[in-house]
């Protein structure tokens, strides 16, 4: 059984799969019984959640246990191959599961994501995946994140995300359990954002997780300065602008799915070369998203690609970002609006249709 799973679905699984008692499993788990019966209650009223029902499924079945033990794979955690069909399996056959930590380090991207307002999680039926939707100020809705169906699954297991309305597209929301979980890891810098150094400048782009979030509101930076207005009431950045960095934060969530570790941003910045090398920016997948991201860096270039980057990707706030560089104050959001509208116009140029899968 996957480490992460909770104590209440493994007793429920126990007591419903393999027919434990409840005496016997409240002996084991050293409780009442009347704490294990709670416990299965609780377990089966979720089975009306769809993730959480093909999930406890899976685990019913001692394949199915590889299979939800490998469903961080796409995070980096790889346990054992899966034995062959027809062969008899035991302990020793099952993958190195993760623990908590682990789990919570791969739903963290997911769960900042549905942390921002008007956000939510998207499961169909028949569909590997999951995304995160956003609705937008304009009434638009922007796919802001993607993720393997079985990460959803444990997500809904852990309470992280509850139903907000069901049907052939079941949507989910963060619940205060999710929250939490982001509250700690922002708090005790758990969660990182690779790709900085401690100097302000150059920028630094290297594969590591050991540097803090600066930034972690509800909303991104972009979010909060597209609020701002200008002396003759305009919106200080604009519904395109705000699309632009959206759709960057996209193509870098994305590229973070892919295998190994991403190129050197600082130098493909500087070499429209490299940029152009990493691959197919039309296609589909993790590779293609990274081949987006990077021709739009080297379109930026240093400096404005720098603050895109930092603002938008990692989600550093303003002041941030201006003492790293070595800027002004309030000299920050200046820069971003340029660089963003340089974006804008290289993603027109370049004609993306549509949102990437």
């Amino acid at each position: 059984m996957p480490a992460w799973v909770p104590q209440a679905a493994k007793h429920y699984l126990a007591h419903t799969e393999r027919g434990d008692s409840i005496r016997a499993l409240a002996r084991r788990g050293g409780c009442a019984p009347s704490t294990v019966m709670r416990q299965v209650r609780k377990i089966e009223q979720k089975r009306d959640d769809p993730l959480i029902d093909e999930l406890l499924t899976s685990l019913s079945q001692p394949r199915g246990a590889c299979d939800a033990a490998q469903c961080l794979g796409s995070a980096g955690i790889q346990g054992k191959r899966k034995p062959k069909e027809g062969v008899q399996m035991s302990a020793a056959d099952f993958p190195a599961t993760p623990d908590d930590d682990a789990l919570e380090e791969a739903a963290l991207r997911v769960l900042q994501r549905l942390s921002e307002s008007g956000a939510c999680l998207a499961v169909a039926r028949d569909m590997e995946r999951a995304v995160v939707v956003r609705d937008m100020p304009d009434g638009r809705a922007v796919r802001t994140a993607v993720l393997d169906r079985q990460l959803a699954q444990a997500m809904a297991l852990k309470d992280w995300i509850v139903v907000k309305a069901q049907g052939k597209i079941t949507r989910y929301v963060i619940s205060a359990s999710g929250r939490a979980v982001v509250r700690r890891l922002i708090g005790t810098g758990q969660t990182g954002a690779p790709g900085f150094g401690e100097a302000p400048m150059p920028f630094v782009a290297q594969d590591s997780r050991a540097a803090r979030v600066r930034y972690h509101p509800p909303e991104s930076p972009v979010m909060v300065l597209a609020r701002r207005r200008l002396k003759n009431g305009d919106a200080f950045l604009g519904g395109d602008l705000v699309a632009a960095a959206e759709r960057l934060r996209e193509d870098f969530e994305l590229s973070r799915l892919g295998a190994g570790p991403g190129p050197d941003w600082g130098q493909v910045m500087t070499d429209a070369q490299l940029a152009r090398s990493l691959g197919d920016p039309h296609g589909l997948g993790a590779e293609a998203a990274r081949a987006r991201l990077a021709l739009a860096l080297a379109e930026l270039g240093p400096g404005l690609g720098d603050v895109t980057l930092r603002c938008c990707c990692y989600l550093e706030g303003m002041e941030q970002i201006e003492k790293r560089m070595g800027w002004a104050a309030r000299s920050g959001k200046v820069v971003l609006r340029i660089a963003l509208q340089r974006l804008a116009a290289h993603f027109k140029r370049a004609g993306y249709s549509g949102l990437v899968g």
